[in-house]
């Protein structure tokens, strides 16, 4: 039976965040050229991108690199050299958006189409299937079963994100940053508007909701669904965070990593992705780190608490309630232990999101540098664990190759050969002066004992086996066996690295028909190759990118699955309820944003305000 190959796929701000993945059990990581990838300011140069696949590498770990921002027509030259670049130094994929990317004179490298070309039923993934596109990386919204459903009308590769921020808006389908600041989302530089805080408000001007962060999801956390979406059809889990910070990064894919092998482990139809055994030197754990709370979205379709009304920032792990108050401390119901260090929030009474910084703490009680309006039952949470953050900066894994060394000694020539787990063979023979051993019995157990040292290279050496074939045992001096250690180990990362399978793929233009025939602008076509892209899949009519307008009266800036009204206990499905026949709005301090609630689609849209009388 032919194993289902798993991947854990991590984010790499920069190449420290990327080792630091590959160290915790990635299988691939996903990485920004300065350029064309959709998170401006997690941009790397060459070199940097170069040094990450060649450590990669030696754990067949793949990377992927993002050229997932629309491009504009005097970019083109640019992109499709840099994409000649990225093949030149070993980069395993490219990620895009732009299909006017397959429209020019590519390398055979392997593209996976970016959630931002949204993703998000099975006519269009089997499009992408059938013009050569090697993986599609799914919607966020889409459910267990709406996945499985997708997974059986292709044989493409699916990748899911399991974890991270989440995109209030269909990714690729938002416009709401470059409508109101100039910066596009599809261009790397949103401004996140859906973190901003809004009134909703009716017709009339009624105020419905005060100043709250209506937009503003929880954090995407599938740790209980991941099995679920493996038997859906996934088979790479993707970790949001090419602007998080290294901590995060080291705990999502430690918390990943010990999940994926826990399933992989007892089932015999699943098999990891890549080499090397990672030891997790530590207890992973999300909530210690940065989030706004979690949901699972819509994995088992629509549920409440998907958003975080009350603030768009870190709330971290709940700890307890507040039992007891007094002049310059608090005690606290909890579990966990608190130091010195910490710092603690809570929702004061008007629900507005409060800081503490731990000072002390004498027992049971908690002294902080400022009480900050601290009550009697408020619920504590912990978004800076000092401990935890320590231990994170700690050494807090080791992933190594496992090989075994076979050591044949005659009386001119130590001949060696390390095999590792994959099967990769290296053979050293390095000559000697014979001296005879004044300890023969000791000479075996020295060179077991130095070639076993895998000290902090990317080999972990499990046995050693030593056969003499001479009359009389020769004596080495540690100095000598060491080097033949450092030797052989050279020239088996050279071996692996050589070794290391690249997939090739050549996308050879056809005319199989787009799943529509009338684009307008959410297609995002900002340039010449992508319109002859899409004339050339049947494509009759064409709208230009919202980025090349200049009036957006009236015009959809996000469509999103989740819905206020849901949200908020309004929604019976048809909107019979206080708020029907209502015109609704999200008001901030200069405008008054349409909300279009399609019940049928089950579905929610924020338009800007129309010009027109």
């Amino acid at each position: 039976m032919k194993k289902k190959s798993i991947e854990l796929l991590s984010p790499a701000k920069n190449l420290e965040t990327g080792i630091a993945a590959i160290n915790h059990g990635a299988d691939a990581v996903y990485i920004g050229y300065n350029q064309f990838g959709a998170r401006e300011a997690a941009g790397n140069e060459l070199l940097d991108i170069e040094k990450l696949v060649s450590y990669a590498h030696l754990f067949h770990v793949k990377v992927y690199v993002t050229i997932n921002t629309i491009i504009f027509e005097n970019e083109i030259t640019a992109a499709e050299k840099l994409i000649h670049k990225l093949y030149q130094i070993g980069a395993d994929a490219i990620i895009i958006q732009d299909m006017g990317i397959l429209e020019m004179d590519l390398p055979p490298i392997p593209i996976h189409a970016s959630t931002q070309a949204n993703n998000v039923d099975a006519k269009k993934v089997k499009f992408l299937e059938d013009i050569g596109i090697q993986r599609v990386i799914l919607a966020r919204e889409l459910s267990v079963d709406e996945i499985s459903s997708i997974s059986k009308g292709t044989k493409i590769e699916l990748e899911a994100f399991v974890h991270g921020a989440l995109c209030v808006s269909y990714s690729g389908q938002c416009y709401f940053s470059q409508a109101i600041t100039g910066r596009s989302a599809n261009r790397g530089a949103c401004a996140q508007p859906c973190r901003s805080s809004y009134d909703l408000v009716d017709e009339d001007g009624n105020v419905i909701v005060k100043s709250k962060h209506l937009l503003s999801l929880r954090d995407n956390n599938q740790t209980e669904n991941i099995e679920a979406l493996i038997d859906a059809g996934i088979s790479s889990f993707k970790i949001e965070g090419r602007l998080k910070d290294l901590d995060y990064v080291k705990n999502i894919t430690a918390h990943y990593r010990k999940i994926l092998d826990s399933i992989i482990e007892r089932r015999n139809d699943l098999k990891k992705s890549s080499s090397g055994k990672t030891k997790i030197l530590f207890e992973p754990d999300p909530e210690r780190t940065f989030n706004r709370g979690y949901t699972s979205y819509f994995a088992k379709g629509r549920i409440k608490n998907q958003s975080s009304f009350n603030t768009q920032k870190s709330v971290g792990k709940q700890l307890g309630n507040v039992n007891e108050v007094g002049e310059n401390w608090f005690s606290l119901k909890t579990d966990e232990a608190i130091i010195n260090g910490d710092g603690l929030c809570f929702f004061d009474k008007n629900d507005i999101l409060t800081g503490i910084k731990v000072n002390r703490v004498e027992e049971e009680r908690i002294f902080p540098l400022k009480m900050n309006g601290v009550y009697k039952n408020a619920t504590v949470f912990r978004n800076f664990d000092k401990a935890f953050n320590q231990k994170l900066n700690s050494t807090t894994s080791i992933r190594q190759v496992e090989c075994e060394i076979i050591t044949k000694i005659d009386e001119s020539q130590c001949h060696l050969s390390l095999t590792d787990e994959d099967g990769i063979e290296t053979n050293l023979s390095v000559p000697y002066d014979f001296t005879k051993a004044k300890n023969p019995d000791a000479v075996s157990e020295n060179i077991k004992n130095q070639l076993s040292k895998s000290g902090d290279s990317f080999l972990l050496v499990s046995n050693v086996s030593v056969e003499f074939q001479t009359a009389d045992i020769p004596f080495f001096a540690i100095s000598q066996i060491n080097g033949w250690r450092r030797e052989l180990f050279s020239l088996h990362e050279k071996a692996r690295l050589k070794n290391h399978f690249r997939a090739e793929v050549k996308i050879v233009p056809n005319t199989i028909p787009y799943p529509e025939n009338i684009l307008d602008y959410k297609a995002n076509i900002a340039n010449p190759l992508a319109e002859k892209f899409y004339k050339r899949h049947g494509v009759e009519k064409m709208d230009k990118a919202f980025e090349l307008k200049s009036n957006f009266s009236g015009e959809q800036l996000m469509v999103t699955r989740y819905c206020i009204l849901h949200e908020l206990g309004y929604c019976d499905g048809n909107r019979k309820n206080q708020l029907a026949g209502k015109k609704l709005f999200l008001r901030d301090n200069n405008r008054s944003y349409p909300l279009v609630f399609d019940c049928k689609k089950c579905q929610m849209k924020v338009l800007f305000p129309s010009t027109s009388k």
